[in-house]
């Protein structure tokens, strides 16, 4: 039944020219825009498309490239220039303890007595000392203490005078010194054997 309305359309569509110039949407043979858009986008082949996003990965991988080097340069600038300063703090902060050394020897250039001026250098002395305190430096102690490979450096053994001292610092050579808790110079010291 449908069938035959359908082939009765058909008949009527190509009867009925007249037909055909009203309903344009019916008459759907291809145009030439239509035809274009196909032409324009032709289908990639796989190689095509496996070029492609090679090409865009090595881009990328280029742009990283570049992105991390300029970090590392940067890094490297600020880590010179950070260095470069990183003294200043500490230069400045004895600048007035080199005053103190410059008046204490034009003292001693013109001192009659002893006395004042070696009381003129311990201060200067304690000044330095607390100074370098305030920027993290301390002493460590080693004359008693037990020999430890963490702060100090044996020199020599020498045999101990009596059995208590066997193992442990009789003399310190050279002091030695943390900055921050961290060994900045071993003490050289003299063990007991």
């Amino acid at each position: 039944m449908f069938n035959k309305k359908k082939n009765n359309d058909k008949d009527e569509n190509i009867v009925n020219p007249e037909n055909t110039s009203e309903n344009p949407v019916e008459n759907a043979e291809p145009t030439d825009a239509t035809v274009n858009d196909t032409e324009q986008a032709p289908e990639l082949s796989a190689e095509e498309k496996l070029q492609a996003e090679v090409q865009q990965l090595n881009d990328k991988y280029l742009r990283l490239y570049a992105e991390f080097d300029n970090y590392k340069r940067r890094t490297q600038k600020e880590r010179v220039e950070l260095l470069q300063t990183a003294g200043k703090d500490v230069i400045v902060s004895l600048l007035p303890v080199l005053d103190d050394f410059d008046r204490a020897l034009k003292a001693m250039e013109t001192a009659a007595d002893v006395a004042p001026v070696k009381e003129g250098i311990l201060l200067v002395s304690t000044k330095l000392k607390n100074t370098l305190a305030q920027k993290g430096l301390k002493d460590v102690s080693s004359i008693n203490e037990p020999f430890n490979t963490d702060f100090h450096e044996a020199i020599t053994n020498i045999p101990a005078p009596n059995e208590d001292l066997k193992g442990k610092v009789i003399d310190e050579v050279e002091k030695g010194y943390t900055l921050n808790d961290n060994v900045i110079r071993f003490a050289k010291v003299v063990v007991g054997a």
